[in-house]
Parts: structure tokens; C-alpha cells; sequence
């Protein structure tokens, strides 16, 4: 691995993950927290809100505001809108400059939706959020943290992901890794300019209470479909692009897409990238190693 390899978490990223998972509206049927989530959710806020926010989209202006977060100096979301506040379109402008050249056509306007919504939405969803998702966020960052000087880089980032590979690219030189919740178990990677930034699913599950985890179902189910074991038979040859895999399968795109999905989710192929572009896939041997051990140990417990 050329890069350098940090992990990052305070309150702040959550924030900003939380209002991502409620904008994307597209992967409620893929998050763990669903649609009934969003439901309740759209429950507690204000119409003005709610409407602000139906009319938002993950767009480029949404990859800015992710930059903002990240460059933010501040640890949550009050010391964020201080920070915010005191910036003028101009210090934007200074600040966002060395990460990218494509800028909103009012730098004043996006500053000021921003600061609305993130007011808003701190107000009326995420100060009143269980307290036990962010302990259970920075838990994991100690736990990677400490973890981190014991292994081989791209082995602690294919653990910490559960399966993605960052490759070495021209200019790369940072890959900042922070846990995420809300959105899980789907991730958001974003490249400004020589940083990656990969908020990945940190496979947290609040309130289990059964021997096998939320994750270890999904990994059983994700093998519950033949053309699922195909490809894994086909990516065990070697990484394939996803036209390749397309092809082997004679499915149409859509299927294929989601069958590579089901079993990305769950962990069991790695999906390679070079900043924010998706190469190809590949075996995860390990995964299916880890299934057997839960399963087996699940059966002999009873």
C-alpha cells in the first residue's frame, strides 16, 4: 500500500451519515434500518424540513458538503455550525480550492442551505438519537485504532470493510477510514484530490440478542441463490470487471448488479477501487471460512 492509512471518527461524521441515509432514498430497501426508519423518521421533523430535504439529492454539492466535514476542525455538529457560520464564500473558496475545481454557482447559497439543514436536522433527529449508537461508533474506532499496528495495511483495511481493496493510485496519498452506522451495511467512499475517504459500515447492531449476528444471516443468505454461487465459482479464476461477470452469467444488468450487491453486503467478494471507481470484484476466501465457523459454532452451541 503507497498511501497513508488513518482512522478517523467524531460525532460530526455521524451527523452528516445520518442525513446521507435519509436523502438517499434509493437504498432504503438496502440499508439495515429500512424504510420503516425513514417513516418514523420523517415523522419527527418539521414540514418545512421534511420538504427541504425531499427536494435534496446526492449530488455533487452533497460530495462538497462531505468535504466540509471532513476539513471541519470541530468535533460535532453545534461546533460545526459555529465554524460554518464564520466562513464567508470567499474563505470557502480558499478552503475547498486544493480538493477540487468544480464549485456550486453560489458558494454563498450552498454555505447557507447547508448550515439550514444541518441546524435542522441536529434539532429535530440527531441530538435526541439513542447515545448508544455513538458510543458503540467510537468503541470500534478504539478497537480498529489499537488493532491497526498489528496487521499488514491492506489486511486491516479488508477486515475494517469487510472486503474492499483500495488500490494504489496516481496521486493517492491518504486513505482515511471512519466507521459509519446509519447507512450500513452499504458504504460511502468520496476522493478529493490526493485523499480517499471511505465511511464504511461498521457492522453495529444494537439490541441483538441472538447467537448469530445480523451479519452472519446475511452472509448464509447471500448463498441462498445459484447464480450468487456462480460467481463465486468464476471470481475463484480471478478478479472479473462487472461486464465480465455479466457475460458469465447471461442475466441482465440489473440482476447481476444485484446479485453482486447481496453478496458484496454481506462480505463475501472484494470489490476493488481506484478512488471512487469500482475495477473489479474478487474472492473473498476468508469470508467463507468465517461463515462456517459461525454457523458450525452456532449448531454445536445448542
Amino acid at each position: 500500500m503507497e498511501h497513508r492509512l488513518e482512522m478517523q471518527f467524531k460525532p460530526l461524521h455521524e451527523l452528516i451519515c445520518s442525513l446521507h441515509t435519509y436523502i438517499c432514498r434509493k437504498s432504503y430497501k438496502k440499508i439495515d434500518l429500512g424504510l420503516v426508519w425513514a417513516k418514523e423518521t420523517q415523522q419527527r421533523l418539521k414540514p418545512e424540513l421534511a420538504d427541504l430535504l425531499d427536494h435534496s439529492e446526492i449530488d455533487y454539492a452533497w460530495k462538497l458538503t462531505y468535504l466540509l466535514v471532513h476539513l471541519c476542525p470541530e468535533e460535532d455538529g453545534a461546533g460545526f455550525l459555529g465554524w460554518l457560520e464564520g466562513m464567508s464564500a470567499g474563505d470557502l473558496y480558499e478552503l475547498l480550492a486544493p480538493y477540487t475545481h468544480q464549485f456550486p454557482e453560489s458558494l454563498g447559497a450552498f454555505r447557507s442551505r447547508t448550515l439550514t439543514i444541518f441546524s435542522q436536522w441536529q434539532e429535530q433527529y440527531f441530538r435526541d438519537m439513542d447515545p448508544a449508537i455513538l458510543e458503540a461508533l467510537r468503541e470500534e474506532d478504539r478497537d480498529r485504532r489499537r488493532e491497526q499496528p498489528t496487521m499488514k495495511p491492506e489486511a486491516f483495511v479488508d477486515r475494517t470493510t469487510n472486503g474492499l481493496v483500495f488500490e494504489p493510485a496516481p496521486g493517492m496519498e491518504r486513505l482515511v477510514l471512519i466507521p459509519q452506522y446509519h447507512f450500513q451495511p452499504v458504504n460511502v467512499i468520496y476522493s478529493f484530490g490526493n485523499t480517499t475517504i471511505c465511511h464504511y459500515a461498521a457492522r453495529i447492531y444494537l439490541g441483538e440478542e441472538d447467537f448469530l449476528s445480523t451479519h452472519a444471516y446475511r452472509m448464509i443468505r447471500s448463498l441462498a441463490e445459484k447464480s450468487r454461487l456462480k460467481i463465486l465459482r468464476y471470481l475463484h479464476q480471478g478478479p472479473r470487471s462487472f461486464i465480465e461477470i455479466f457475460r458469465h452469467l447471461q442475466l441482465s444488468k440489473g440482476i447481476t448488479h444485484d446479485h453482486i450487491t447481496k453478496l458484496r453486503m454481506a462480505g463475501m467478494i472484494r470489490a476493488h477501487f481506484e478512488g471512487e471507481s469500482l475495477t473489479v470484484y474478487s474472492l473473498r476466501e476468508g469470508a467463507l471460512e468465517q461463515m462456517q465457523r459461525s454457523l458450525t459454532a452456532y449448531i454445536h452451541q445448542g
